[in-house]
Parts: structure tokens; C-alpha cells; sequence
């Protein structure tokens, strides 16, 4: 599948300009690190940093509900703690989650991308 992979993009790539090849290689597919840090570049970017915040600030909340969840002995101050503590978790795993999301929305978009330059490729072939 690989090398029908690389036949389909060398035969796209030659009929692209040379800007438009340019492009189609920066849509290629991205390793892990690169799509965490992709979503701190954009439009939307100030909304990720602020959710990151958020994140770290209720995840530093869920430890120090932790720790007194284990230094407390009464049974209600346990259940205050351990509720406290699961929300803070929780909320900090929405958060995560919303992470996660706007990563694979990133490559989505690309692969689109990279699907209108196949088609503007062909279509360009076809009137030829």
C-alpha cells in the first residue's frame, strides 16, 4: 500500500507548479509532537493557551485535593475531598480532551487540503 501511496503523490507532485508542490509537502502527515504544537499556531491560538492554563490549574487542583484526601480522617472530610478531587480530575481530562479534538480537526483540514490539490491536479490533466 505504501509504495502505491508514494506512486499516487510523485504522480500528483509533477503535475503541481512548483509552489503548489511546495504546499502539498507541508500538508504531509505530521508525528505526534508536531500536531501537539500545531494547535498553538492559528486563528484560534490564545483559546489553547487558555485552556491550557485551566488545565494545569484544575489537574494542581486535583493533587492538592489528593493530598488532603490522605491526610484528612473523618469520614465527610474524606467524601468532601474525593469529590473535589474526581471533578478537579475530570474537568482537567474535558479539558485534555478538548486538546485532543482541535489535533485531529488540524489533520483533517490537511488531509481536505491535500485532496482539493489532487483535484485541482486532475481536473488540470483532464482540460489538458
Amino acid at each position: 500500500m505504501k509504495t502505491n501511496m508514494e506512486d499516487i503523490d510523485k504522480l500528483i507532485k509533477e503535475t503541481l507548479t512548483e509552489e503548489e508542490a511546495k504546499f502539498y509537502d507541508e500538508l504531509d502527515e505530521q508525528n505526534l509532537w508536531q500536531m501537539v504544537f500545531g494547535i498553538f499556531k492559528g486563528k484560534n491560538s490564545w483559546v489553547v493557551y487558555v485552556m491550557s492554563i485551566v488545565q494545569l490549574i484544575f489537574f494542581g487542583l486535583f493533587i492538592y485535593c489528593a493530598i488532603q484526601f490522605f491526610e484528612v480522617e473523618a469520614t465527610n472530610d474524606l467524601i468532601k475531598w474525593g469529590v473535589f478531587g474526581t471533578l478537579a480530575l475530570m474537568a482537567s481530562s474535558m479539558l485534555k480532551l478538548f486538546s485532543w479534538m482541535q489535533m485531529d480537526k488540524k489533520a483533517i483540514i490537511r488531509e481536505i487540503k491535500r485532496l482539493e490539490l489532487q483535484v485541482s491536479s486532475l481536473s488540470g490533466k483532464i482540460s489538458e
